[in-house]
């Protein structure tokens, strides 16, 4: 992916950072839309720099709802009060956090990772700045991509198999949540996740209806 032009979002942070001890981040946005490139581009210019993976957070099979579900009450394969209490809210309390890694491959949570209360946090993830959470990030981003873009991408990675997954599981628990919570009206930088001319990334005001801008991801 080419690189993202970061240095307003960049400047913030270090303001941030001036004054408090720990900037958590929460970077949202649809599968595919270049979230973890722009963690990792974060994680570059960035010092003492923490990241956790909302995939992390994944439900084990025996316990994530059917599709329907899922789609219906969007996040809900996603155990966000997990990524709460192990996470969010030690970190949110000045003191260090700790949680357990959902690994795909084994369909089980396995080794535990620690989050230290100082430096910056990044957690990335469709759903990681859903309602529930929102309040609790320093800074809340959005990543947005155009849907075919963002498929190609996930089909890229997971394999033609995965196609209705992706299509009439996970893209459609999006749509949903997008329609309901309009995650990217609250998100302090909107970043273009795909191809275009580099720009830097729009900022908003609480109450300013924001012009999407950003950077090329691809």
């Amino acid at each position: 992916m080419s690189r993202f032009h970061l240095p307003p979002l960049v400047e913030t942070i270090n303001r941030k950072l001036q004054k408090q001890p720990l900037v958590l981040i929460g970077i949202d946005g649809c599968g595919g839309s270049g979230k973890s490139t722009l963690a990792q581009n974060l994680h570059k210019v960035l010092p003492s720099v923490t990241l956790v993976e909302g995939d992390d957070f994944y439900r084990p099979t025996a316990v994530r709802p059917a599709r329907n579900q899922a789609i219906e009450n969007p996040g809900s394969a996603y155990d966000w009060k997990r990524l709460y209490t192990q996470v969010i809210e030690p970190l949110n309390h000045s003191q260090s956090a700790r949680y357990q890694k959902y690994d795909w491959r084994q369909d089980q949570l396995t080794e535990w990772h620690t989050v230290p209360a100082t430096g910056t946090a990044i957690i990335e993830g469709v759903y990681t700045t859903r309602p529930e959470l929102s309040e609790f990030y320093d800074i809340r981003i959005w990543v947005t991509c155009p849907r075919n873009i963002r498929l190609t991408r996930g089909l890229a990675r997971d394999g033609e198999q995965h196609r209705d997954l992706w299509e009439n599981e996970w893209m459609a628990a999006e749509d949903r949540y997008i329609a309901l919570h309009n995650p990217q009206k609250q998100a302090h930088f909107l970043i273009l996740g795909h191809p275009g001319p580099a720009q830097s990334p729009s900022t908003r005001d609480s109450d300013s209806n924001p012009t999407v801008k950003g950077e090329p991801a691809s």
